[in-house]
């Protein structure tokens, strides 16, 4: 079993940066991709970016593609998310989970999931 938190988030202007971090303990952490997820209020949880077990690969939704950067260090059992540019729309819930590839991130389909760290962004 894996248990995900994350931090980092906050509140902050438009156009500024912040990066999430989502610690894990338990067992095989690295043999896991790892996915970030956001919720914003009245929304449906979309997928956000993943990066593989090696972190040799990642994938990005459309909406933060070239502001965002996934990354993570197996020796810290850690994954961060560096957010550039932040918009408005970016405002949620973001949520770290592992998934059984980068396919089954892309629909949600993880395995463990942390509660969250709220992020709000002030235009």
């Amino acid at each position: 079993q894996v248990q995900l938190v994350e931090s980092g988030g906050g509140l902050v202007q438009a156009g500024a940066s912040l990066r999430l971090t989502c610690a894990a303990s338990g067992r095989a952490f690295e043999t896991y991709t790892v996915g970030w997820f956001r919720q914003a209020p009245g929304k449906e949880r979309e997928f956000v970016a993943a990066i593989t077990s090696s972190g040799g690969s990642t994938y990005y939704a459309d909406s933060v593609k070239g502001r965002f950067t996934i990354s993570r260090d197996n020796a810290k059992n850690t994954v961060y998310l560096q957010m550039n540019s932040l918009k408005p729309e970016d405002a949620a819930v973001y949520y770290c989970a592992t998934c059984p590839g980068a396919a089954a991130c892309r629909t949600g389909n993880a395995n463990y999931w942390g509660k969250g760290t709220l992020v709000t962004v002030s235009s």
